[in-house]
């Protein structure tokens, strides 16, 4: 595979990503996934490359893969924002969607998490998304908007690096209204008539697993719902969840075989 540095440029910050392009004999386009990573719970860990593993997986099977960090995170600039993490994945679907080594009639959000709750929020409006894959994902984030001190909340985001400006936020309550407004229950019914799969663990123990049947129900068709036992909150970590998101992905871009 070829690996090439990524730099997005979204209000005036820089977005730091990498894009994955499959080994092939042919110049055809090829499908592509953007995997969009969660929200972080403490300081980042310099040694994790599990998103970037998991990159490098999906293109092992002939995807094209964008892997980015959302602002706040990793090496891009700004502060941890859930709807600038809205227009951070707008940018990264319009880097893909120009891309001449990109198949635009397949073109797959994989999220995680927050970002899953993003990815959610986007696809139902963007219809460049042909299908997408949640993981781990909240149907809403009452654990963030019924606390009783939401400045503890920005206090904890500064305290771990991702809110890192010391006026941001401008006002506690229209970020945290963000999240109110980015609410995956209120727009997964409108992801369809593309694919939807909803993938959590039995054993999460930071989003309920309840919250997967809640949005499995107010979607609509075509959608489907895996469990996976004993996995917990971070899939991406579990081989046999990432093993069915392949699969799943393959199948909707009608990859029969393994790539080279």
């Amino acid at each position: 595979m070829v690996r090439r540095v990524v730099t997005l440029e979204v209000d005036d910050l820089k977005i730091a990503g990498q894009l994955y392009l499959p080994s092939k004999n042919d110049q055809a386009p090829s499908p592509a996934v953007c995997v969009c990573h969660g929200i972080p719970a403490k300081s980042p860990d310099p040694s994790d490359r599990g998103y970037l593993r998991l990159a490098e997986r999906i293109c092992r099977q002939g995807f094209v893969v964008l892997n980015f960090n959302f602002r706040g995170t990793g090496a891009s600039g700004g502060n941890f924002d859930i709807l600038g993490w809205s227009r951070d994945l707008e940018s990264a679907i319009d880097y893909l969607w120009a891309l001449p080594e990109v198949d635009r009639y397949h073109l797959s959000l994989l999220g995680f998490s927050g970002g899953a709750a993003v990815s959610v929020y986007i696809a139902a409006q963007d219809k460049r998304v042909s299908s997408i894959v949640t993981c781990a994902c909240p149907a809403e984030f009452t654990f963030f908007t019924e606390v009783d001190r939401p400045r503890s909340v920005v206090d904890h985001f500064r305290s771990i690096g991702t809110i890192r400006d010391r006026d941001f936020p401008h006002s506690v309550d229209e970020w945290f209204n963000g999240f109110k407004l980015v609410s995956p229950i209120k727009y997964v019914a409108g992801i369809a008539p593309r694919p939807l799969l909803l993938v959590h663990g039995n054993k999460d123990e930071t989003v309920d697993m309840s919250h997967a049947y809640k949005l499995y129900n107010r979607a609509i068709e075509p959608k489907q719902i895996v469990i996976v036992d004993g996995a917990e909150h971070r899939l991406r970590q579990s081989s046999r969840a990432m093993a069915i998101v392949t699969d799943w992905l393959k199948s909707q871009a009608q990859i029969g075989s393994q790539a080279e």
